[in-house]
């Protein structure tokens, strides 16, 4: 499976996973990793609030994107990162499509599994824009603070 990671460096393609999967139902029927690396699997039906002391064990949490219509993951992503203050990977899994990359990662995703999709055309998609009206999940600074500061700077 191709995994698309956003980096300080840019956009890289990788085929290694983070570490072991283990689904959220698993963890639930007591399956507890010896030692490594682990990704927890999260349905998007679940509450990301509920999991704060579940997803701090993990290196990474993969969010479920069953239909491109549905978009409960970026709820869940924006949970997770806002108020969670999950700092691992956050992996969009499924109906992945390039034309929703860039909302995802506003929201909080930084790696996506895009099969044999167009590695260079999410690249694209997620670069399209430099600057952002509204705060979101990821570090971009918004277009009012930027202006703020360089009338504080003058």
């Amino acid at each position: 499976m191709a995994i698309l990671r956003i980096t300080d460096s840019g956009v890289l393609l990788d085929e290694r996973p983070k570490g072991e999967e283990i689904a959220l139902a698993e963890w639930r029927a007591g399956v507890r990793p010896e030692a490594g690396r682990f990704e927890l699997f999260i349905p998007n039906t679940e509450d990301a609030e509920a999991l704060a002391e579940i997803v701090k064990r993990f290196d990474a949490v993969i969010l479920e994107f069953p239909d491109f219509k549905d978009g409960r993951a970026y709820t869940q992503a924006r949970v997770l990162r806002e108020r969670l203050h999950f700092t691992g990977e956050l992996r969009a899994r499924g109906q992945v499509l390039c034309d929703q990359a860039l909302f995802m990662a506003r929201a909080g995703f930084d790696a996506f599994e895009i099969g044999g999709g167009d590695a260079e055309g999410f690249a694209k998609a997620i670069g399209a824009y430099s600057f952002f009206y509204q705060p979101a999940a990821d570090s971009a600074r918004p277009i009012h603070a930027l202006r703020a500061e360089k009338r504080a700077a003058a």
